[in-house]
């Protein structure tokens, strides 16, 4: 899976030119079109009522994107549920559960206080949510819609957050909030499976407010979206905390010793890229897929590779640290870098935070 992954990758980017290759992408680009028109009757069916779309009698903030791949989803869930809280209301994620044993059953996997499904079960971006906020709910379910209902009955919380909701038009949403990168925020234009867009660019239409990640400083700004209120954030890697436990230091301590980083997210190159800019450079890198569930194989990869580069400090992403925890008596040395999102201007976000709530 990971090498077929890895090719579709290098084929969308132009870097398969076989003849057998460039056969191949003709005809999934062609394959776009009918792809994009029955996703845009999808979202036609559920704007005149023909598909059902229900409401939820609390205020829905949806966070998705058009891309595949990431662009900075949990950190802007994040920001948004710590921002919610320090105005004083309960804060529940509705999330999906990808990649996890009980993907399609609805869990409490934090009720605000206790953890109480593991990454194997919930996936890691709940289990990730769930740990960087202390009193943040986390539901999961496929259905959003029945697991905010379970939400309500079980933790009564005041506000949603839905997780990756761009596409899931099955629950209303009062604030629908798009994440575009800002280096390229429609990719080559074409969905699956010519390109990486879940949807046609016009779809962007249907957002309230856009964010920009990833934009660089300094440089023009230009709204994708015209006429669509927007904020532009940068990613920003604030420092590392010990795998397991321990408080937060700087990046002092991977400056000098032999680094090796690793990681099983959509952008690993993004990851990687950021060490560098904070100055820490490894000596060697490993991507897993994203998602990837690390057992015993992923594990020993890692640490033959640590030996063979004669690493001894491994750094890797907090979505991959939760996963990480029973392994990490094998995996000494190992911190899990921290991701912020940092706002040039946030507040036409918190003036749509303010009449919504």
């Amino acid at each position: 899976m990971a090498d077929l992954e890895t090719y579709y990758r290098d084929l969308m980017a132009g870097k398969r030119s076989g003849l057998g290759d460039k056969a191949l992408l003709g005809l999934l680009r062609l394959s776009s079109r009918p792809y994009a028109a029955i996703l845009r009757l999808r979202a036609l069916g559920y704007r005149l009522g023909l598909i059902p779309s229900h409401r939820l009698p609390r205020p829905v903030i949806s966070v998705g994107n058009l891309v595949l791949g990431g662009t900075g989803k949990t950190p802007t869930v994040a920001w948004l549920a710590a921002y919610l809280m320090k105005q004083g209301k309960r804060v529940c994620v509705l999330s999906r559960g990808y990649g996890g044993s009980a993907e399609g059953e609805i869990r409490i996997v934090c009720d605000g206080d206790n953890l109480l499904v593991t990454p194997e079960e919930a996936g890691d971006e709940p289990c990730q949510l769930a740990g960087m906020l202390p009193g943040l709910m986390v539901v999961i379910g496929s259905n959003r819609y029945r697991a905010g209902l379970h939400a309500l009955e079980k933790l009564n919380p005041d506000v949603f957050i839905l997780d990756d909701g761009y596409q899931h038009l099955k629950l209303k949403r009062d604030l629908n909030i798009l994440l575009l990168d800002a280096t390229t925020p429609f990719d080559n234009g074409l969905t699956l499976p010519g390109g990486f867009l879940r949807e046609a660019p016009a779809a962007a239409g249907r957002a309230d407010l856009v964010i920009c990640t990833r934009a660089t400083e300094g440089k023009a700004r230009t709204a994708p979206v015209p006429g669509k209120p927007t904020c532009w954030t940068k990613h920003r890697l604030s420092g590392m905390i010990p795998l397991g436990a321990g408080p937060a230091t700087g990046f002092e301590a991977a400056q000098g010793p032999r680094v090796m980083a690793f990681s099983g997210i959509a952008n690993p190159a993004a990851f990687f890229d950021g060490l560098e800019a904070v100055g820490v450079r490894p000596v060697t890198t490993l991507s897993f897929p994203d998602h990837v569930s690390y057992g015993e194989p992923e594990i020993a990869a890692i640490l033959r590779l640590k030996t063979a580069s004669r690493s001894t400090v491994l750094l890797t992403t907090q979505k991959d640290a939760v996963k990480l925890l029973p392994h990490a008596d094998k995996l000494a040395g190992c911190f899990a870098v921290v991701l912020e999102l940092e706002f040039e201007d946030s507040r036409p976000l918190e003036a749509a935070l303010t009449a919504l709530l």
